[in-house]
């Protein structure tokens, strides 16, 4: 589960390292896994193309919660991951990097393509 004040490790090659949650969608107290969420991105590589201190919008891809998939077994991962995307809901980057879940909305299919491995 991911709430305000998380730090987040960054999945894509978009040039973040980390980013915090700012903002959480439809006024939850949580995020889950496919949920969108508002981050601030807190450091960054030199020649990225993102830069720190920018607002960008995310995918979380990746929670340290157990998470129930629909053949009734759990999987946890070992960190909390996401995804930036622009204002179309398309990634940032143009890879990205270790296993994500199956998002079961169809906006992120270009999302799943880029992965490496889904879960």
């Amino acid at each position: 589960m991911i709430q305000k004040n998380t730090l987040l490790q960054v999945a894509d090659n978009s040039g973040a390292c980390s980013v915090l949650c700012i903002g959480l969608s439809k006024g939850k107290k949580f995020a889950s896994i496919g949920d969108i969420v508002t981050v601030s991105v807190k450091s960054s590589n030199s020649k990225a193309k993102v830069t720190k201190g920018k607002v960008y919008k995310a995918v979380v891809v990746r929670v340290r919660k157990l998470v129930r998939k629909f053949d009734t077994s759990v999987m946890s991962f070992s960190s909390n991951a996401v995804v930036l995307i622009n204002n179309h809901g398309d990634p940032l980057g143009t890879r990205v990097f270790g296993p994500i879940k199956k998002l079961t909305s169809g906006s992120f299919m270009k999302l799943m393509s880029l992965a490496v491995e889904v879960l």
